[in-house]
Parts: structure tokens; sequence; C-alpha cells
């Protein structure tokens, strides 16, 4: 955001130390914001490097397994790479390109200003940042990244098996990124439940706000299990305890329910987002209200609830006993029945609509069928039988693909390309990016569905390499080459993006006639969202308002005149104290992983000085005086336009 002229709250000037009289710019601007917008332009960004970096290394993967007894990684460089692979997918791309969306999208489409908490979410960011570098950092110490798989499973990140300080590094990362994903889940529950605009009832709330709250209620049920069981694995590691040590009588089965029960619903916490995003743009582009609102609302709720029914499908062969294998396979029957509903619901949404077949539309229309084909072979898994034969297999390789990337990844993308003239002001390519989802949909299937066959063939997954006797040659050559066109389909992707941002047609405002509040905003939204509160009367807000201007603009007009009565728009200062609360994390994280008490005192300490400096803070901000053409003004009454 550009700087803006600020009337300072009279609190404020209590303390230089805390009154900015003006907005940082520059790189200072981007370490003290607190904007929910920038907040997610970050995470954005982050995110969509490390699904780079995860796809480096999955390239990596396959070709090593392109031919049979390659040479291309040993057998310790291919426990790393599809140990980062996994990690930085799941927990450094997909998980906060989704929370990219729910800061930038989900206060704009309940008529908020910002997020309750604006300073806890800019702490979540930059603690999610410090996660990621403790994370990877590995790469660039003797001891190397982590290679004891992506799931941690018991004994191998033992100090027997992982001596080193790599698992240390991914143990602590994991933690400080849960404490990022607590804090931004509680600040969107309380955001979407007291800040939503007049008349918006929760029956009124977009699909995409409330699978962020569904999602957020997962994000604190489910984290705090494999939080206890990464506290466990460092202090066997580092205090000599036996919680997964067997030959002194520990259970190394305890960590797989303990991660089960927190990476099953992690699952649907990757997964309802793109659920919440395809919700949208289908209804958008088929120019008709979406079909079955309250059913897709309610089922989004029971996929939440009945995610945390299912972990031990994933244990059916560690001989749990009958009563317990057939419980856990009903429940994931089950939860196919919610998922289903929401698929014919989108197809009830597409079915007599005025179909505009644009970029958004081609990749959520991908979701669907991609996330089908991979449901059905979730609903193989169920069967106990069945699961026995395709456990650790290649099968369950291509399933979960389909799901995460068919799934998640087409619907972020889509979201990228739906949001894209809202969030930068500039209209991408269809051309170019149906040219892109083309090359991506061509090069996904050609990867993963050879897999399927490899799996019910006998490839294990989590090889290095297998004999040219096996059968496998030709379908891992071509999931390989599939796995390049993948690649270029991605780099096809973020070439059209770059240049959408930078020499991109400036996009109209509402360039997709939309439903929703966010809609109803220039481009790129100021820092303030509204100039004024919007009242709600439909479920499909920015549509009735469209409808009736007369009507909106009479609320406007009582509405500024009450925020003009007490002082204008209320906006927080900016703050460095979150970023240097998050320094503090990453300091501690590297002093508890070497033994070093120094330096872990030293980061306690600068965790506590920024939290104290933050708290003192308070809740003081400005008061933003807009003039009539919605720009920031000193002195409102030197401009008479200013008034209402």
């Amino acid at each position: 955001m550009d700087a803006t002229v600020h009337s300072p709250h009279p609190a404020a000037a209590r303390s230089l130390l805390f009154w900015r009289p003006t907005a940082p710019t520059g790189l200072a601007g981007w370490l003290t914001t607190v904007d929910h917008k920038k907040i997610g332009f970050l995470y954005g960004l982050f995110a969509l490097a490390f699904l780079l970096v995860g796809g480096s290394e999955a390239l990596m993967i396959r070709l090593q397994l392109m031919v049979p007894n390659n040479t291309v990684l040993t057998a310790q460089q291919y426990n790393t790479m599809f140990t980062m692979h996994g990690t930085t997918m799941i927990f450094l791309a997909v998980m906060p390109l989704g929370a990219a969306f729910f800061n930038i999208i989900m206060p704009l489409q309940i008529g908020a200003r910002d997020v309750a908490f604006p300073r806890l979410n800019a702490f979540s960011l930059w603690t999610f940042v410090a996660g990621a570098i403790i994370i990877n950092v590995g790469w660039f110490l003797p001891d190397g990244p982590p290679n004891a798989s992506w799931v941690g499973y018991a004994p191998l990140t033992s100090k027997l098996y992982s001596p080193t300080h790599a698992t240390d590094f991914w143990v602590l990362g994991l933690q400080m990124l849960g404490v990022a994903s607590i804090a931004a889940a509680l600040n969107f529950i309380v955001t979407i439940i007291n800040l939503r605009a007049p008349g918006m009832t929760m029956m009124r709330l977009p699909v995409f706000t409330w699978m962020t709250l569904i999602t957020s209620f997962l994000i604190i049920l489910s984290f705090p299990a494999i939080t206890i069981a990464l506290v466990e694995v460092m202090m066997d590691r580092q205090f000599g305890t036996n919680f997964f040590e067997v030959s002194n009588g520990g259970m190394p089965i305890l960590w797989q329910h303990l991660f089960w029960i927190f990476g099953h619903p992690e699952v649907y916490i990757l997964i309802l987002p793109a659920m919440g995003i395809i919700s949208e743009i289908l209804p958008t582009f088929s120019r008709k209200a979406l079909f079955g609102y309250p059913i897709v609302v309610f089922s989004g709720a029971c996929i939440g609830f009945l995610g945390f029914t299912v972990w031990s499908h994933h244990m059916f062969t560690t001989g749990m006993g009958t009563v317990a294998t057939a419980a856990f396979s009903l429940a994931t029957m089950a939860i196919a029945v919610p998922t289903g509903v929401k698929i014919f619901n989108w197809i009830g949404t597409l079915w007599g609509g005025h179909l505009k077949m644009r970029t958004p539309m081609l990749f959520a229309l991908g979701f669907i069928w991609m996330f089908m084909i991979g449901g059905f072979s979730g609903v193989m898994h169920a069967a106990a039988p069945a699961d026995a034969q395709q456990q650790d297999s290649y099968f369950v390789i291509a399933h979960f693909h389909y799901v995460l990337i068919g799934g998640s990844i087409f619907a972020l993308l889509a979201g990228i390309q739906y949001w894209f003239p809202l969030i930068v002001g500039r209209q991408v390519s269809d051309d170019w990016g149906q040219r892109s989802f083309w090359v991506i949909f061509a090069g996904f299937n050609v990867t993963f569905s050879p897999m399927h066959f490899l799996g019910l063939n006998g490839m294990p997954r989590r090889t290095f390499t297998y004999d040219g006797n096996m059968g496998w040659n030709t379908a891992n050559y071509v999931s390989t080459i599939g796995a390049f066109i993948l690649g270029l389909g991605i780099a096809l992707y973020f070439v059209v993006i770059i240049h959408a941002y930078f020499r991109g047609r400036p996009a109209g405002r509402d360039v997709w006639d939309g439903r929703t509040l966010e809609w109803s905003l220039p481009n790129p939204p100021p820092e303030y969202n509204f100039r004024v509160i919007p009242t709600v009367h439909a479920r499909d807000a920015f549509w009735y308002e469209k409808q009736h201007p007369e009507e909106v603009a009479r609320e406007a007009s009582a509405h500024a005149q009450d925020e003009a009565a007490h002082g204008g728009i209320h906006m927080p200062f900016p703050s460095i104290y979150p970023f240097v609360a998050s320094v503090g994390v990453l300091i501690g994280a590297f002093g508890a992983c070497y033994h070093h008490l120094p330096g872990s005192l030293l980061g306690g300490g600068v965790l506590l000085a920024g939290i104290y400096l933050w708290s003192m803070e308070g809740a003081e901000g400005y008061h933003l005086h807009l003039d009539a053409a919605g720009q920031p003004i000193a002195d409102p009454s030197a401009d008479p336009s200013a008034k209402p």
C-alpha cells in the first residue's frame, strides 16, 4: 500500500515508541504490515515458491525411477528427496496457499475491514516463515536435510537411525508451523463470528467463508495430536525418554496413531478450502446461484466431523483387530457420502447454466473430475482386504496425488486465476491460461495414472530403485515423462501469472460479474477495504446490490454519517513486534537443536520482549478520513466533500 496520511489516535501520542505518524514503505512496510491482504499476499508468495521447490524434488524422484537400477540419486539422497517433497508440498505449499486465500478473501466476503487480531495475523505469517527456514536449513548445513520420511514413522526418527540434527530441525520446524496454523485459525474463527457485516447471517455466508471456518476448527482440534507426538519424539531424542524406543518398552505404533489422528483431518484441511473455491467459481461462471447451498454447507461440516473418525484406515495392516478394522472401514465408506453430495450439487449448479469456459472454470472442472478419480480409489482403500493388497504400494501414491494435486492444487490454481484481477488489478491472459491448464492436465494424468497399475503390480512406495525384470519399466518411464510435462505446465502457469502481474492488461472492476462482496470493491482493494460497511440482504450479496442500487446508496449514506460521527475509519498501526517475536522463535529453535542453552535463552528473551512490546501497543491505531473519491486526507474539515 502507498503511505497514507494518518490522523493519530490521541492515546497513541503518549509514546514515540508506539506512535507512527506515517505508514512505513518498502521492505519496512512489508515487515511491519498488519493488513490482511498484504499478509495473505506474502503467504501466497512463500507458498508458490515452496511449490516450485517441492515440484523440483518430485522431478528428482521421478528421474531416479525413470529406468531400472538408476544411479541419479543414492538411497540416502532418495530418502531425503521424498521426505522433503512430502513435507514441503503439504506443510509449506498447499496449506499456506489455502491460508493466503483465507487472509485475502474471507474478510472481504464478510464485509470486514480486517481480521479480528491483525498483529496476531502477522505473527502467524512470520512464525510460518521461521518454521519453513528451520525445516529447510539442513540443505545448507553439514548434517543435511531430514531423511526419515515425511510421515516420521518411529523408529526411523530415533537417534539410532537419525543421529544427526536433521530430524531435530524437522521436529521443531513442524512445531513452529503448528503454532502459526493455530494462531491463524483462532483469528479466522473470531473474525467470522464477530466481524460479519450487518445482515450477514451464518446462512448467508459464502461457501468459501464456511469452509474457512470449518477448516479452522479442524486445525485447532487436530494439531494438538501432532504437537504431542513431536514433543515425544523430541524428548526421546534430547532427553532419553522411551515413548517410541521399543528396546526400552516404547511403542512405535503410538506414533502412527498420533500422527494419523492429526493426518487424516489434515487431508480435509487441505481439501475443504479447495471445495470452497470451487463453490465460488462454478456459480459465477454458470450464471446461476449455487445449487443446494444449505446441503453444501452441511456436507462440509459432516466431512470435518467424520474426518476425525477414519484415521486408522492408514493402519489396516498393523493388526488392530477385526472390530476396530470394521469400524474404521465403515467410517471411511461413510465419509464418501457428503463428498459425493457436494459433487452432485456442483453438477446441479452447472446443469442448465450459461457456462463461460474461462481459465478458472477449466481448472474447476478439472478439479471435479480428478478429485472424483481420487475418491473412487479412496473408497477402494476403505475395504480392508483390498487395502491389505494396496498398502504401501504405488496405488496409494496414485490415490493421494489425484486427491491432493488433482484436487487441492487444481482448485488453488483456479482460485489464483479467479481472484487475480481483484488482488492485483490486472487481467491474466485467458488464452495462455487455458494453454497452461491443458499442459498441466495432460502431464498430471500421464504421471499418476500409470502408478495405479504399478501399485497393483506390486511396486512398493519409498523404493529408490528396482530390477529390470519386475515388469515396471514402461510405466515408470511413462510416469517420468508425464512428470516433466506437468512441470512444464506449472512453469508455463507461473510465467503467465508473472507476466500478468507486471505487464497484464488493467482489469475492470467486477471483471467476472461476481456474486460476493469482494467484487464490490476497487481492484486492488484499498487498505481499509470498504469505505462504508455494507448491509447484506441476500446470500448472493453483490448480485443483490447490483439489482437494488438506490436502496444500497441510502444505506451507505446512513452508515457513512454514523461512522463519521465516531471519528472516521479506525485502522490499526503497523507493528514490527510480531516479526521480532518470530525472530525470537527462530533463534530459540536453533539453540534447542544444538543443545545451546545461551542461544535458547536468547531466543526466548527476544520472543518475550516482542510479545511484551506488542501487548503494550494495545488496540490503539489511527482514524482514517476520506474525501469524495475515497482518498485519505489529513484534516477532514479541510475538504467539504469528505462530509457525508
